[in-house]
C-alpha cells in the first residue's frame, strides 16, 4: 500500500488558513480596517483643538486620527512582546532552567 504525503494545505505551521490567493485571515482584516482608516480620515478632514491637562493645540483631524492609530498599534504590539517574554519566562521556570 502506498503512502501519500499530507497536502501543504494541512500540514500544520505552513500556512494552512489561507485563502487561494494566498491572504490570511489577519491580512485580510488589516487591509480592511485600513480601508475603513482611510475612508474615515478622507471624511474627517476638518481643523480640531485637541486640550490636554495645561497642552491645547489644533490639528487637522485626519492627522489626529494617524497619530491615535499609531500609537494604539504600538501599544498592542508592546502588549503583545510583553505576553510573550512572560509565557517564555514562565516556561523557562517551569523546565528548571
Amino acid at each position: 500500500m502506498a503512502q501519500q504525503s499530507p497536502s501543504p494545505a494541512s500540514t500544520p505551521g505552513t500556512g494552512g488558513g489561507r485563502t487561494k490567493a494566498g491572504l490570511s485571515g489577519a491580512w485580510l482584516a488589516t487591509l480592511a480596517g485600513g480601508g475603513l482608516l482611510l475612508v474615515f480620515i478622507l471624511q474627517n478632514r476638518d481643523e480640531v483643538t485637541l486640550q490636554f491637562l495645561v497642552w491645547s493645540f489644533t490639528w487637522p483631524m485626519w492627522l489626529f486620527t494617524i497619530v491615535v492609530a499609531v500609537l494604539g498599534s504600538l501599544v498592542w504590539i508592546g502588549l503583545g512582546i510583553m505576553r510573550r517574554h512572560r509565557r517564555r519566562v514562565a516556561r523557562r521556570d517551569a523546565r528548571g532552567d
